[in-house]
């Protein structure tokens, strides 16, 4: 790692935050803030300062380090402390709205270094797969489950009623 930083408390929901960054996970500094420059998001601003102030304390190591050598090896976006406001409701009730936060982590490898790993985002204990390769199944197909077939319907269901024999 060559360089971090850590945004905290951003006033707009990590999910929200997740969808930019996925487009710029393990590209360059350069490609990243040009990426985030060009897009019209409102996260775009404070992930480009992440990116920066990241790259900046890197360069406070080695400062002969070029944008176009470090790559964002690990980028996340985890979840701040709420806002709990409330609204007015039908019948006299209230709400209860959440307004979310994010803390955002910013970590730094060089580009063609060793400490970079294939995929560092990748959950732990899973193995990476080619694109061409499927994955196997874990679990049974749910009909198969329940002991039918995938293509059986069930029979409809048949009334049963007598009638009532009229004096």
């Amino acid at each position: 790692m060559l360089g971090r930083a850590v945004e905290k408390y951003i006033r707009m929901s990590p999910r929200k935050m997740r969808f930019m960054m996925d487009p710029i996970r393990r590209h360059t500094v350069a490609e990243a803030l040009n990426v985030l420059a060009l897009t019209s998001k409102r996260a775009c601003k404070p992930l480009a300062k992440a990116i920066a102030s990241a790259f900046a304390n890197a360069r406070q190591q080695d400062p002969t380090l070029v944008e176009d050598q470090v790559v964002i090896s690990k980028l996340t976006a985890d979840g701040g402390p709420m806002w709990k406001r409330h609204r007015a409701a039908a019948f006299g009730r209230a709400t209860k709205i959440l307004k979310r936060t994010v803390h955002v982590t910013v970590e730094l490898d060089r580009r063609n270094g060793h400490a970079i790993t294939a995929q560092p985002d990748a959950p732990a204990g899973r193995e990476p797969q080619s694109p061409t390769q499927k994955a196997p199944r874990t679990k049974p197909r749910r009909a198969a489950q329940r002991g039918k077939t995938t293509g059986a319907k069930r029979p409809a269901a048949r009334r049963t009623t007598t009638k009532k024999a009229t004096a």
